[in-house]
């Protein structure tokens, strides 16, 4: 390290050059002392010259740890360019500089164009030394030149000739052992603005950059990735809504199929479903739905499909410059069906791949509960058909024998008791028949969607009577309290009278059957905000929280023994909930063991 030149140095030296001065002004030279005067001023030039490479060595590495701090700022691509290009234009001096980069095809090709002045330069600005380029890539060391016109080397080239370039460096940018660019500085005035030091700083700058480069483009991958993968979660999620709103079997295999070609770009489509006896897979869908070739049995048109089958796996390969690939539909490790795609001029992708694997994964579970729904709703249309049908042929035979059970009371007077006994018991019978029959007769026209109303317009006096006239006789046995709390002047319903009745003489009846001899029953009727307001209040055994959860379940009853021994079918409130719900309301239940029960709905009024 040189010695540092202190001030009293410089004082001296100063002083000796003014008598070598007066001393070559006056003719009387002392040659001795001129020369070890000489000497002692060529020392301490040396460690000045020392002293200055020392510190511009000092200020370069501080330059270069200030652009590194820089450098590692942003992960942003362009960001990061502009940014390394305008760190190596500082630190050179150069007037202009550019950044290449190799692209796809293994070109090189300029991403970055700057000035002294930070700029971006156009397009039209992009001439440099292809020359000098093509030497850095293909000796993969940096170059210098301190005149490019007079350089032997570089002499003779169009571009340094067309451009007058002079001062030139450029380096190779090199990340994991290999070229990704080059970075190239000149001036196009100035000769010998570059020394090898500035080419010793470019190529220490450029590993830094190189890093700092290729960190953002690992990041901006990573980046695309990332939303491309977020993209692909929002287009599965909205198939996954799709599916989920299709109940219909063919719909949701449609639907599948077409979501598959587009994803895939593939030109055509087939689904199919498998029989197992005998194996064969029977197409049941085509994309696009007018297209040609609807090959009956898909095993039969593309051998390959029985290999599907057999695996379980999906198979991707190219026939006849056309891209296929058939992926099987699998439920609970079961090949259920098979879709096979088609792409014209171009084989499906690894991606296109991934995503169709998803979508069907996804579409296998919708389409397997779709036909299993469709199944249970064929066959609950055919239960509903069936009680329908035995409801109504009941009614005949039923009608029969209490006809003839009434017949013989009339015209046999002098029966004994046992025999009048058996009568009553065999027409008490047949009324609960026909209150089964009744209540299965509605269930089956409610199920099947033929459960119509005719509306009307009613007072609700005529209803409550026609509650009481109906409900009274049994109120009375059980010596039950009935009370009225019908608010006067209320307007006029217009609904279907006889359900309307047989809704509250449903809910009325089970307050009666459902509460101790000698309770309060209390029927109530007053304007409400969205119409009419009906309660059936009562003061009986009551439900537990359970209970009022279970009501309304078709043949379900409570298991105490006040419930079970009171007649019943367990028909008879989801029969009432059900016309409710067809009235536009829904029934309110309020309930607490041993205070009773409260059963609400509200019925539209006509306006005043």
């Amino acid at each position: 390290m040189s010695k540092l030149v202190s001030e009293q140095e410089i004082a001296n030296a100063r002083h000796t050059l003014n008598l070598m001065k007066s001393q070559v002004t006056s003719g009387r030279l002392e040659t001795d002392y001129m020369l070890r005067q000489i000497e002692k001023l060529s020392e301490l030039m040396e460690r000045m010259e020392g002293l200055q490479k020392s510190q511009t060595a000092a200020l370069r590495f501080e330059a270069l740890y200030n652009v590194s701090r820089v450098l590692g700022t942003s992960l942003d691509q362009q960001t990061v360019l502009n940014q390394v290009m305008d760190a190596i234009i500082q630190l050179t001096g150069a007037e202009r500089g550019f950044l290449m980069l190799r692209d796809d095809d293994g070109n090189f090709k300029v991403v970055v164009a700057r000035n002294l002045d930070q700029q971006t330069l156009g397009s039209e600005d992009f001439k440099y030394s292809r020359t000098i380029a093509n030497l850095v890539v293909d000796s993969g060391q940096g170059v210098l030149t301190t005149n490019a016109l007079e350089d032997p080397r570089f002499a003779g080239g169009a571009s340094i000739m067309a451009q007058g370039l002079r001062s030139i460096m450029a380096t190779p940018l090199r990340t994991r052992g290999n070229i990704i660019g080059i970075a190239y500085v000149e001036n196009r005035i100035v000769a010998g603005l570059f020394s090898d030091d500035d080419l010793a700083t470019l190529e220490t700058l450029a590993g830094q950059a190189s890093v700092a480069i290729d960190n953002a483009f690992l990041f901006s991958e990573t980046d695309q990735e990332l939303t491309q993968r977020v993209e692909q979660l929002r287009e599965l999620r909205r198939i996954d809504l799709k599916l989920n709103e299709k109940l219909d079997p063919n719909q949701a295999m449609m639907f599948t199929l077409e979501t598959a070609c587009q994803l895939s770009e593939a030109t055509s489509g087939h689904l199919g479903l498998v029989q197992d006896d005998p194996l064969h897979v029977v197409s049941t869908h085509h994309y696009p739905i007018d297209i040609a070739y609807q090959p009956a049995k898909l095993d039969e048109a593309y051998p390959q499909v029985l290999e599907v089958l057999a695996t379980g796996k999906p198979l991707r390969f190219a026939f006849e410059n056309r891209g296929i690939f058939i992926v099987p539909f699998k439920r609970e490790q079961k090949v259920i069906g098979v879709m096979v795609l088609k792409r014209e001029d171009a084989e499906i992708t690894p991606d296109q791949q991934d995503i169709v694997e998803r979508v069907v994964a996804r579409a296998s579970v919708t389409i397997e509960n779709a036909r299993l729904y469709a199944a249970v709703q064929s066959a609950d249309r055919a239960k509903s058909e069936f009680v329908g049908i035995v409801a109504h042929d009941l009614k005949a035979p039923m009608t029969s024998i209490q006809g003839y059970a009434d017949l013989l009371v009339m015209q046999s007077p002098n029966l004994e008791d046992r025999q009048k006994m058996f009568l009553e018991r065999i027409s008490s019978t047949v009324k609960r028949m026909e209150i089964l029959v009744s209540d299965l007769a509605d269930i089956s026209r409610i199920e099947s969607g033929h459960f119509y109303m005719d509306e009307i317009r009613i007072e609700v006096k005529t209803v409550v009577e026609a509650v009481k006239d109906q409900t009274t006789p049994q109120i009375q046995v059980r010596n039950h309290h009935f009370l009225e709390d019908v608010e006067a002047n209320l307007p006029d319903l217009k609904t279907d009278f006889y359900r309307l009745v047989q809704i509250l003489t449903n809910l009325v009846s089970n307050a009666y059957k459902y509460t101790p001899d000698g309770g309060t029953i209390t029927l109530t009727a007053k304007r409400a905000k969205n119409g009419i307001y009906f309660e059936v209040r009562d003061t009986g055994i009551g439900l537990s929280e359970e209970g009022v959860r279970m009501l309304g379940t078709k043949f379900w009853r409570a298991e105490d023994n006040y419930t079970r021994s009171q007649q019943g079918t367990g028909l008879g409130f989801a029969i009432t909930a059900s016309i409710v719900e067809q009235l536009g309301s829904k029934i309110r239940i309020q309930s607490e063991i041993g205070k009773g029960s409260a059963f609400s709905f509200t019925v539209a009024s006509m306006a005043e």
